[in-house]
C-alpha cells in the first residue's frame, strides 16, 4: 500500500532531518518542538472530528429522509446520465449515485461542512457494491480524484479570506480561479477515464461542454454586472442547499412517512462514522506535522528555490509553492501559508506572489487528508493508483495556478 510507504517516511524523513539539524547545526530545540507537535496535531485531530460529528449527524439524517422519501432517486435519474459514464460500475438507482451528486454540489457551492459527511456516505454505498473490500474500487478511484479536484464555482473561503486580508479587489480572483479548478477537476476526470479505459460518448462532451458554458456564463456575469454578481453569489450556495433540505422533507412528509424518526435513525450513524476516522485522522496529520516541524517541508522549499535560482528562470512564483505543496497534506497549513504571504509587506494579496498562492489554495484539495478520510471510513487498505492520480491532478493545479497568475496579473 502506497500510504504505508508514504506514513513511514514522513516519520523516517522527519527523523533524519531533526538528527542533523541537532548534530551538524546545534539546534536542541527540534526533538523538543516534534514532540509538541505530535500532542498538539493529535489534540488538533479531535478537535477536528469533533467539530464534524454536527454536520455528521445532520446531513446523515437528511440523506436517510431523502432515501426514504425517493427524493435521491428522483435526483440521481436527472443527473445520472452523466455520472452512469463516468461510474459505470455503479448499478443504475443506486442511492451511491444520489449521494455523490450532493457530495459534488455541495462542493461547487464552497460548502465543505455539507461535502465532507456526503462524501463519507457515498463511500460507505460504492464500498457495499466494492466485490472486494479492502481495496479501492474503480468508481472510488474516479470519485477521490474528482473530490481531489477540488472543483468550485462558488469559493466563499477564498473570497473571505482575501477580503478580510484588505485586497483592493478580493473577486478580482474570481474569473481565474474558475478556470483553474475546472481545469483541474477536468484534468483528473480525462486521466481517470484513461486509467479505466472509460470512452467517453455525446453524454460525456455534452455535460463537459454544458459545464463550459455555465462558467462561462458566471465568468461573464463578473465581467459586466460585478457588484449585482456578488450579491447573487454570496446567497446562491445557502440557498440551493436549503432548498434541497426543504424538498427532501417535504417530499417525505407528503408520502406519509415519519421524517423525523427517519432523520433520527439517519443522524445516529454520524456518531459512529466520526469514531471510525479518528485514528486515520491522527496518523495522517501528525505524520504530516512531524514532517513540518523536523525543517522538511522548508528544505524542501529552499531546494525548489535553488534549483530555478540557478536555472536562469524567473523564480518569483517560488515563494507562492510552499501553499502549493502544502494543500495536498493539510487544508488548514496551506491557508497559514497564504495568509502569511498576505500578511507579508514585500508581496500582500494582490502581488503576483499573492494571486498564485490564492490560486493554489482554491484549485484542490487536501490529497492524503481525503484518502485518509474516506478510505479509513471503509477499511479500504490497497489504494491502487489514487495518490498517483490525485497528486498528478495537484501538479496540474500548480501548474496551472502560475500560469493564470501571470495572464491575469502578471
Amino acid at each position: 500500500m502506497v500510504l504505508n510507504y508514504i506514513w513511514f517516511g514522513f516519520f523516517a524523513l522527519g527523523f533524519l532531518i531533526a538528527l542533523c539539524k541537532l548534530i551538524f547545526l546545534g539546534d536542541a530545540n527540534v526533538f523538543p518542538d516534534m514532540v509538541k507537535a505530535v500532542g498538539d496535531t493529535s489534540k488538533s485531530a479531535f478537535e477536528l472530528a469533533l467539530g464534524l460529528t454536527g454536520a455528521m449527524c445532520f446531513w446523515l439524517g437528511i440523506m436517510k429522509v431523502g432515501e426514504k422519501g425517493g427524493a435521491i432517486n428522483y435526483l440521481s435519474k436527472a443527473i445520472s446520465p452523466f455520472f452512469r459514464r463516468l461510474f459505470p460500475d455503479v448499478p443504475k438507482d443506486h442511492p451511491a449515485m444520489g449521494s455523490i451528486i450532493m457530495n459534488y454540489s455541495a462542493n461547487m457551492l464552497g460548502l465543505d461542512n455539507a461535502a465532507t459527511p456526503l462524501g463519507l456516505k457515498a463511500m460507505e454505498q460504492l464500498q457495499e457494491i466494492n466485490p472486494n473490500k479492502d481495496t479501492a474500487s474503480n468508481s472510488m478511484i474516479m470519485f477521490m480524484t474528482l473530490n481531489t479536484a477540488g472543483f468550485t464555482i462558488i469559493p466563499v473561503t477564498i473570497l473571505a479570506l482575501r477580503t478580510e486580508a484588505g485586497s483592493i479587489n478580493p473577486f478580482s480572483i474570481f474569473i481565474p480561479l474558475l478556470i483553474a479548478t475546472y481545469g483541474t477537476m477536468l484534468s483528473g476526470m480525462i486521466m481517470v477515464s484513461i486509467w479505466q479505459r472509460i470512452k467517453w460518448d455525446m453524454v460525456l462532451l455534452s455535460g463537459v461542454t454544458a459545464l463550459v458554458c455555465l462558467l462561462a456564463g458566471t465568468a461573464a456575469s463578473f465581467i459586466y454586472y460585478p457588484d449585482q454578481a456578488r450579491i447573487l453569489f454570496n446567497v446562491i450556495g445557502p440557498l440551493v442547499i436549503f432548498s434541497i433540505i426543504v424538498s427532501f422533507l417535504s417530499l417525505a412528509f407528503f408520502r406519509k412517512l415519519d421524517v423525523y424518526d427517519s432523520f433520527i435513525t439517519g443522524a445516529k450513524e454520524g456518531f459512529g462514522v466520526v469514531i471510525n476516522i479518528l485514528p486515520y485522522l491522527v496518523a495522517m496529520l501528525v505524520a504530516i506535522s512531524i514532517f513540518r516541524s523536523s525543517g522538511g517541508m522548508d528544505l524542501l522549499m529552499n531546494s525548489v528555490k535553488w534549483i530555478f535560482d540557478n536555472s536562469g528562470i524567473n523564480s518569483e512564483f517560488v515563494d507562492a509553492l510552499p501553499v502549493g505543496l502544502m494543500k495536498p497534506f493539510s487544508g488548514s497549513g496551506a491557508r497559514g501559508l497564504m495568509a502569511e504571504i498576505y500578511q507579508n509587506k514585500n508581496f500582500g494579496p494582490d502581488s503576483i506572489v499573492g494571486y498564485i498562492a490564492t490560486l493554489m489554495n482554491g484549485s484542490h484539495d487536501t490529497t492524503f487528508y481525503m484518502i485518509a478520510l474516506y478510505f479509513g471510513r471503509v477499511a479500504i487498505t490497497k489504494t491502487r493508483y489514487i495518490v498517483a492520480t490525485g497528486l498528478l491532478t495537484d501538479l496540474v493545479s500548480i501548474i496551472l495556478s502560475i500560469i493564470l497568475a501571470y495572464i491575469f496579473f502578471g
